[in-house]
């Protein structure tokens, strides 16, 4: 994942300075696509409503900003100890550093279904080009780095082995621009940005060769690493017109090897971004296709020194608007260089699944109402697929759910359930406006959920 934000509105893009990064954001169309088999796949993953994306890799070891050190990009902060090729020099090699000697993939698993995460999306390789998996394409992979000999070296095995036996639904990252590879930043040029430093038309036969370096990728991640229902394509920029990787040609041997493969070409609308992937955002609107906000549970998207975490409570809130407008939620978490997830990630993440476990009705396989939300901003409304029963999702702020609470439409029909407890609650309904008045003993730092059925 990158901090770059990127629109695309047909294959154009532009760029937009965010704060102090850039992160993607969402593409302006959406094509359904065609396949009957992706189609029911991706059905299947709209249910899921929540994964979790880990991004794992050379960058760990310092804990920094994924690759984006080795741009020379405006909005990148240069180390002015040394020069820019001293720069590229020092972060490649952070790949002798790198050695998880507590690679513990099945605590990451075991974390993710605690938590009640239903998918994962793991990072086979971020814009650097450092493979985690036994690539035969180079040398700049996990079994040629300071891992190497260890018996599971070839960590991308592990790590979904791992997730599919906690019966998640198992997704990749790739990235289709390649900084280490030669074809696309070629050595003898400068690289001034993220894109490839050469003219292809002035070298058809070298970009020819990223190509083929690009299929047998992910041929390779198609074929020996078991089954993948999920291929998420980031670098957003690295797109025909302008960088044609033949994404039609990869994506057809892909779906041979593995049938059904939902395949997301992030902020490339058409036919291969079968959902759309907000960044860091949730939309201020309710989508009707499907999409999915991917947002971090720190302010980083891999493992970094002092982080600043989010508070179960933030999740579950963002969580519930986000399934409220007709999406899924990806939730960064950042392994660390030794290979775990660290304690306070898996505190808040064993909170949040406490909290699904009683409440999960609200959000799994669950389908969204014309009013998702109330004036306030607190409750966020989801609908069973009979389309008759409804949960008013409440909020907490400040560690605290309110009280009383109020929306207009959505009208009870008979009582209101609180689904912790089973228990109905007082209410009244004025001029279409509903009022909810919870026990006075109810405490419930992270939100709770209301049910009824509608008139």
């Amino acid at each position: 994942m990158r901090k770059p934000f990127i629109l695309f509105a047909a294959t154009m893009m532009c760029l937009t300075m965010q704060a102090q990064s850039f992160v993607h954001e969402t593409s302006s169309t959406y094509q359904w696509p065609k396949e009957p088999q992706v189609r029911e796949k991706l059905q299947t993953w709209q249910d899921l409503k929540f994964g979790i994306i880990l991004h794992w890799g050379v960058y760990s070891v310092p804990g920094m900003v994924e690759s984006w050190q080795i741009t020379s990009e405006d909005w990148i902060t240069p180390d002015t100890t040394r020069t820019y090729e001293e720069e590229k020099l020092w972060y490649w090699g952070l790949s002798r550093e790198f050695n998880p000697t507590q690679f513990n993939p099945e605590q990451w698993a075991a974390v993710a279904r605690e938590a009640g995460m239903k998918y994962v999306v793991f990072t086979t390789k971020h814009h650097d080009g450092f493979c985690l998996w036994d690539t035969k394409t180079t040398d700049y992979k996990v079994t040629n780095s300071g891992f190497a000999g260890n018996p599971r070296a070839d960590a991308l095995r592990y790590i979904m082995d791992a997730f599919r036996g906690e019966g998640l639904m198992a997704g990749m990252y790739f990235s289709k621009p390649d900084w280490h590879c030669p074809y696309y930043w070629w050595p003898v040029k400068a690289t001034p940005n993220r894109y490839h430093n050469y003219n292809i038309k002035d070298y058809p036969e070298r970009w020819a060769k990223y190509q083929k370096y690009v299929y047998q990728q992910v041929e390779e991640l198609m074929t020996g690493y078991g089954p993948v229902d999920l291929l998420w394509l980031d670098g957003g920029w690295c797109t025909a017109p302008k960088e044609d990787i033949k994404l039609g040609d990869i994506v057809t041997m892909a779906r041979q090897k593995q049938p059904g493969l939902i395949v997301v070409e992030r902020a490339c609308p058409g036919e291969f971004e079968n959902y759309q992937t907000p960044e860091q955002r949730i939309p201020d609107h309710q989508i009707l296709n499907p999409w999915e906000s991917c947002i971090t549970l720190t302010n980083d998207w891999g493992w970094v020194p002092r982080p600043r975490f989010k508070s179960p409570a933030k999740v579950i809130a963002t969580l519930s608007e986000v399934v409220a407008k007709g999406g899924s939620l990806l939730l960064g978490v950042g392994p660390t260089p030794t290979g775990i997830i660290e304690e306070q990630s898996v505190k808040i993440l064993k909170e949040i699944g406490q909290w699904l476990q009683t409440n999960g009705e609200a959000i799994y396989a669950t389908t969204t109402t014309p009013i998702y939300g109330n004036a306030d901003g607190n409750i966020w409304f989801t609908a069973n697929k009979d389309q008759k029963t409804l949960y008013a999702i409440i909020t907490a702020t400040d560690g605290q759910t309110p009280q009383t609470v109020s929306w207009k439409g959505n009208l009870p029909k008979g009582k209101i359930i609180l689904l912790e407890t089973g228990k109905a609650v007082k209410y009244k309904t004025v001029d279409e406006e509903t009022t909810v008045t919870l026990p006075k003993k109810y405490q419930n730092k992270n939100g709770c959920v209301l049910k009824f059925i509608t008139q």
